[in-house]
């Protein structure tokens, strides 16, 4: 299958550089959050697996959690597609770029389906994604409770697309006696192709915490769970119709941009450290790509776990997670807290965001109201504030990435905590509405603050730090 659905052909002129490039691919959507899209994504992909076919998978919007659901299902990284950090034909190219082994692409949406960054705007949605990539549509439709009552919230679906990319129905909660007379009724009156059903399945759920979902190694037998829902979703999808439906997406055309400019720069062989473990594991697959494209050597190690950093290193990546979780063993593991203090300190430059700013704080208080004590490159503490502090998208203004003016940054938040001292250095304007906020502490050797950073919406971020680190190994080596 992989032969025959990915082909690229050179369309344009030698000036636009466009390729079209076909993939097979389909979006799983719902009216809501809580709709089962994440379990009812990795039940497919699973089932898609066990027949031999070989899936990518992508989450729509600023997500961590999900890609791990995905990841651990497919063994293979998962990546993100977000149209408020990427241009169109750049969401194209990482689609394209990310699926070009794949026998088909899977999409998760976000929230509701025509759900975006704001109450009147769509935008960086998942019907936003699947206009830019012209991806078919599988809705999942609630149907528990409910018969005829489907219609008008299908038919308002529909109907309220400005592009039609909805084109099929899943129908989730329903039983296998009811559906047949679901399919027939819906497929007559809403004239949609009702692709198959999920009925209740037993000890299936995914839990949730305050930042999400609970990861995956944290819930037990969770291969064992989706398994038992492949084996369900085996004979209850139209996997023959998903097929067909997905296959009959339209080519993408492709134009190389200003990402591809900066992943073709090569400042030589840095070697950065990058905290890898419970406490911090939020990570974007394409940003750990391109610095190595850029000549980053990735470096794991891990705070909870190892004694002190890896040698010789050039640069050191704090990305987010849950060190809140884990106050006790960061706290206890003093010798590490040295090295971390000792070496951003001392000039090593540091990228740290959310949960690795959480790091360097001098205490961090648990959700049971337990200070432990953190790295100590900051002197204030950091705390839980027990409600969403600040919430999604933002663009920073004013600030300098490494000592570099790099322009507008986009960028999100999501955190229940709070910092005495956020920082200063960057103006956070939310992209709908007028609110704003000052934050992040930025250096010529350090980026620390609450914002998570996506390359591809300004690659000059990471020309920044990689520059930087490339700077520092050469000195080291005087």
């Amino acid at each position: 299958m992989n032969d025959n659905r990915v082909h690229m052909e050179n369309t344009g002129t030698h000036q636009d550089n466009s390729k079209k490039i076909s993939i097979s691919r389909i979006m799983i959507a719902a009216p809501s959050s809580g709709s089962g899209k994440t379990l009812i994504t990795c039940g497919l992909l699973n089932l898609l697996k066990k027949k031999g076919l070989k899936p990518a998978s992508f989450k729509c919007g600023p997500d961590f959690i999900d890609p791990m659901f995905h990841t651990k299902v497919l063994g293979t990284r998962s990546r993100n597609l977000d149209t408020f950090f990427t241009d169109p034909d750049t969401t194209r190219g990482l689609l394209a770029r990310n699926a070009k082994d794949a026998d088909l692409a899977v999409l998760e949406g976000v929230m509701g389906y025509f759900d975006g960054m704001g109450i009147d705007s769509s935008r960086a949605g998942a019907s936003d994604l699947a206009s830019v990539t012209d991806t078919p549509v599988l809705l999942i439709v609630p149907a528990k409770g409910v018969s005829r009552s489907v219609l008008p919230l299908i038919r308002g679906f529909l109907d309220f697309q400005e592009k039609p990319c909805i084109r099929g129905l899943i129908l989730n909660r329903v039983s296998a006696g009811l559906y047949p007379r679901m399919k027939e009724m819906i497929e007559r009156e809403a004239g949609v192709p009702v692709v198959g059903y999920v009925p209740v399945v037993k000890d299936c759920a995914l839990e949730s915490r305050h930042l999400g979902l609970l990861m995956p190694d944290e819930i037990a037998s969770f291969q064992d769970r989706l398994d038992r829902l492949a084996d369900v979703l085996d004979g209850t999808l139209d996997l023959e119709q998903i097929l067909k439906i997905a296959g009959s997406a339209p080519a993408l055309t492709v134009r190389e941009g200003n990402a591809e400019k900066y992943s073709a720069v090569n400042w030589g062989k840095v070697r950065i450290g990058l905290a890898k473990d419970e406490a911090f594991c939020f990570f974007y697959a394409d940003n750990l790509d391109l610095l190595r494209e850029m000549g980053a050597e990735l470096v794991p190690f891990s705070p909870i776990h190892d004694a002190c950093l890896p040698d010789n290193l050039d640069g050191l990546m704090l990305h987010g997670g849950y060190p809140e979780l884990y106050g006790k063993e960061l706290g206890e593991n003093a010798s590490m807290r040295e090295s971390v203090r000792r070496a951003v300190t001392g000039g090593l430059p540091t990228l740290a965001e959310c949960g690795g700013f959480l790091y360097l704080h001098r205490q961090l208080t648990d959700l049971e109201g337990n200070a432990w004590p953190m790295a100590g490159v900051f002197p204030e503490s950091a705390y839980y504030t027990g409600r969403l502090t600040r919430f999604g998208y933002v663009t920073l203004t004013g600030g300098t990435m490494f000592g570099r003016d790099v322009g507008e940054i986009r960028s999100h938040e999501f955190h229940y905590y709070e910092s005495e001292d956020p920082g200063s250095t960057f103006l956070a304007r939310k992209p709908v509405g007028n609110r704003s906020w000052r934050c992040v502490r930025s250096t010529d050797t350090l980026y620390a603050g609450f914002p998570h950073l996506y390359f591809y919406a300004n690659p000059g971020t990471a020309e920044a730090f990689i520059e930087r680190c490339a700077e520092y190994h050469a000195n080291r080596n005087l």
